[in-house]
């Protein structure tokens, strides 16, 4: 929470740090694409001799068919474990060793693996994730005990966790027609029956420099960069590049709603509005308006939702909203809440209550100044976040692999800075409607057993 003294001087500080002049973070950005298809961007930081190197693919849960969900994420375990000239484990030891960072992560539309580092040291790192992207041998016997370990991690993370099962079987619902329904960890019974030949296939399939972005961020120029890409990634043959089109969801496919009981302790509301990202927007703008409409009823303290429905009415112990406008297809503006159950709110009061704070702003824009607020926390968020060089790679490689330019990075504030309040109230009107809705009650398991 902002303190007062703070919050008076903060436009005046966004002014400041949105300056171009005073703008701290990147010197410049590059970007070149080697013979072989591998697109490379170069974001130079210079306040720190580290560099951050990740490199994208684009594949992700939304590109697996039926009966393969999770393979995407099981090759991710198992870019780890030994390639022609690596044994199993012997990269991160290395990495380990020499100080650095590394791990990997999988979406629903990339692949991604990193390295933090000291400029020196960027080479290795480059080596050994080039060896990887060509190179795997996937050995059954790893293979196999890989998996027993990725099926400890579902039960863990989702099984176990009735909030993550309520969230996974929610989406279930949310996504009628998208692929985007798909778990990124898999369905278990897909991921028993998950072969090492369906993971070579896989690899096979989507492990090319041409479906690859590598973004190198930090202390590094761009001959440098251009010099070590060519060296590792260079040699490796141009591979097949998997069409892909944006997974989208019925416009209107109906109000739905699902009840969930499972072992939690407090009922909990889900709603989610079938929406549009940036990809798939009719407009650009409208994009934006939906990142500052969620900021209007969910950006700190002095946000809608926190202050009329937790601190003025008192019916929601939390509540709050999101939208992420960087996915490669169809997404949600969701909603979720408990209720205050010491003032004997319910689920169906705060949901009314959400509902009536949407309906105000369909009826009325946000006034200038209220729009200014929630923007000025918004860009102050963004240019925060430019602190970190491994934030900045990351959002490089979001966008990148779902099909938008790098260069949008940079022009984020320029955007949010042109919506009006009424273009806010407008994407409020067309797109929080009853037929995109979503809603999920999960209560608690005892309460089905006593009705």
């Amino acid at each position: 929470m902002l303190r007062a003294s703070f919050r008076i001087c903060l436009p005046l500080l966004l002014l400041l740090v949105s300056s171009p002049l005073l703008a701290a973070a990147p010197d410049s950005t590059h970007e070149f694409t080697l013979d072989n298809g591998l697109k490379v961007v170069v974001r130079e930081d210079r306040r720190a001799p580290v560099v951050v190197s990740q490199l994208w693919y684009r594949v992700g849960s939304s590109d697996e068919p039926p009966g393969l969900t999770g393979i995407s994420h099981v090759l991710e375990h198992m870019m780890f474990k030994g390639s022609d000239n690596v044994e199993p484990g012997q990269a991160s030891r290395l990495l380990s060793a020499l100080g650095a960072q590394e791990n990997a992560f999988t979406g629903r539309d990339y692949t991604g693996y990193y390295q933090l580092l000291s400029r020196d040291l960027l080479p290795i790192a480059l080596e050994l994730e080039a060896e990887r992207m060509r190179g795997l041998t996937l050995p059954e016997d790893e293979f196999l005990s890989e998996l027993e370990v990725i099926k400890e991690e579902r039960r863990l993370r989702v099984d176990d966790n009735p909030n993550s099962l309520a969230y996974e079987r929610f989406l279930t619902q949310t996504y009628m027609a998208s692929p985007y329904s798909q778990p990124i960890i898999g369905w278990m019974h897909d991921i028993e029956r998950l072969t090492v030949d369906d993971l070579r296939t896989w690899y096979d399939l989507h492990y090319h420099p041409g479906n690859a972005i590598l973004v190198l961020a930090g202390d590094i120029d761009l001959a440098t960069a251009r010099e070590l890409a060519t060296t590792y990634f260079g040699p490796i043959p141009a591979g097949p590049v998997p069409p892909r089109r944006p997974p989208l969801e019925l416009p209107a496919g109906g109000e739905r709603s699902i009840t969930q009981y499972l072992n939690v302790q407090l009922p909990t509301l889900l709603m989610a509005y079938n929406v549009p990202g940036l990809v798939t927007a009719e407009e650009d703008w409208e994009a934006y308006a939906l990142r500052l409409l969620n900021g209007v009823l969910d950006a700190g303290h002095s946000a809608r939702l926190a202050s009329e429905l937790e601190r003025g009415s008192g019916i929601a112990t939390s509540v709050g909203a999101n939208y992420d406008a960087f996915s490669r297809g169809d997404t949600l503006f969701l909603f979720s809440g408990i209720p205050n159950q010491s003032r004997d709110a319910d689920l169906e009061q705060l949901e009314a209550g959400i509902h009536a704070q949407i309906e105000r702003l369909q009826a009325e824009p946000p006034s200038a100044d209220e729009l200014d607020r929630v923007r000025n926390q918004v860009i102050a968020q963004l240019v925060f976040a430019q602190d970190s060089i491994s934030h900045q790679a990351r959002l490089i490689g979001q966008l990148e692999s779902v099909g938008l330019p790098w260069s949008l990075l940079d022009e984020d504030i320029e955007r949010l800075q042109a919506i009006t309040p009424e273009q806010v109230s407008d994407v409020a009107r067309r797109y929080l409607q009853p037929e995109r809705l979503t809603r999920s009650h999960v209560l608690p398991a005892h309460l089905k057993e006593s009705r």
